[in-house]
């Protein structure tokens, strides 16, 4: 009896010591060769870690990184190179596991599955009428917001009115409170002609999302689940939708920083993954081209639902995604560089850009 007793106690110790859990909330680290996984990202949607050194980036200047964001409002910052992930940071209290919102650079993903609907033969390419997917556009009984194109969504140029740019007057909380968000938009003025001038908005990133709906004939979550997320391995995304179940295509979503990095590759890998092309590369091209000049300041030029400009002295061209508060993907493809920021800065939304400029772009060698 007192053997069997024994095997069991040592089996019970073996199982515990298996059992143990890895890492921890708050855990700051960088890239650390003994948490390499076996396959790359592309295999199975995991990411591979590596140490910065081996990617021409300087250590020390990510550590300094480490501890200026210490004291900061960054929650998470994860920057990949050459495929891996190099560095990784966390405030005590999240992890890799954490899901941010990732506010307006939800307009990024919904214009990547715009390219992917027109790509499919869902929609009919970016000059198509509004109105041919919103019928009730033709209901206003307005000429020129029958004119109103998918490109002048894309491009905030649709011509209606809208106040969420400057830090002046907002419209925001009066059109988050509509009973009907859809309706909402299309009954604002028309105040400027389709295509003539950029006013970044929301809702013109809405009724794309729309639009998806309407065209796919499923909830643009779903849609996105199948031609994006699943593809990618990306399982942690929420997105919230407006009253009438529309999906929140400029605003809505939530993810890990990972998984947010994750997409960040996706366009730098030219759409590519795991041998499948998820978004078409003809798409990633234009969405990533200026198409205007924004909206004239530090921000950058605009093309489909990313902004586009040089940082780093002007050394590097790079197309980012910009949320509210403080969130960032950051994709350079001369340096193979993805940068993802996740932070709350409700006073300046620009605040932690120079933990990407000053620490990320500055460890860069050559």
């Amino acid at each position: 009896m007192k053997k069997w007793l024994c095997v069991l106690c040592a089996l019970l110790f073996l199982l515990a010591g298996c059992s143990q859990p890895q890492g921890g909330e708050g855990d700051s680290h960088g890239g650390d060769s003994s948490s390499q996984e076996e396959s790359s990202p592309e295999e199975n949607g995991r990411w591979e870690f590596d140490l910065p050194e081996n990617h021409d980036m300087d250590p020390q200047r990510l550590q300094l990184l480490h501890e200026a964001l210490a004291d900061s409002s960054v929650y998470a910052m994860v920057t990949a190179k050459d495929g891996v992930i190099v560095d990784e940071f966390y405030q005590t209290g999240y992890d890799e596991t954490s899901v941010f919102p990732l506010h307006s650079c939800s307009k990024s993903f919904t214009g990547a599955l715009v390219g992917i609907a027109i790509q499919e033969g869902l929609l009919g390419g970016v000059d198509d009428l509004l109105s041919e997917y919103l019928p009730q556009v033709r209901e206003l009984g307005d000429q020129g917001k029958g004119q109103i194109t998918l490109r002048h969504l894309l491009t905030h140029t649709s011509g209606l009115e809208w106040y969420e740019w400057g830090g002046g007057a907002s419209n925001w909380i009066e059109f988050q409170s509509s009973p009907n968000w859809v309706e909402y938009i299309l009954e604002r003025n028309l105040v400027a002609q389709p295509g003539k001038q950029f006013n970044y908005s929301t809702g013109n990133t809405h009724l794309l999302a729309a639009v998806l709906q309407q065209a796919t004939g499923m909830n643009m979550l779903d849609y996105a689940k199948q031609v994006l997320f699943d593809p990618l391995g990306i399982e942690s995304v929420q997105w919230g939708t407006d009253p009438q179940g529309i999906v929140d295509g400029g605003n809505g979503i939530s993810m890990t920083a990972r998984d947010a990095a994750r997409f960040g590759q996706l366009y730098l890998e030219g759409g590519l993954w795991n041998g499948e092309q998820i978004i078409p590369q003809w798409w990633l091209e234009e969405s990533t081209t200026a198409q205007n000049n924004g909206a004239g300041d530090g921000t950058g030029s605009y093309g489909y639902q990313w902004w586009i400009r040089s940082f780093g002295e002007g050394r590097y061209d790079t197309y980012y995604a910009f949320g509210a508060w403080g969130q960032y993907i950051f994709v350079v493809p001369e340096l193979d560089l993805v940068t993802v920021i996740a932070s709350h800065y409700p006073e300046n939304s620009y605040a932690p850009r120079p933990y990407f400029t000053d620490y990320i772009l500055a460890a860069c060698r050559g």
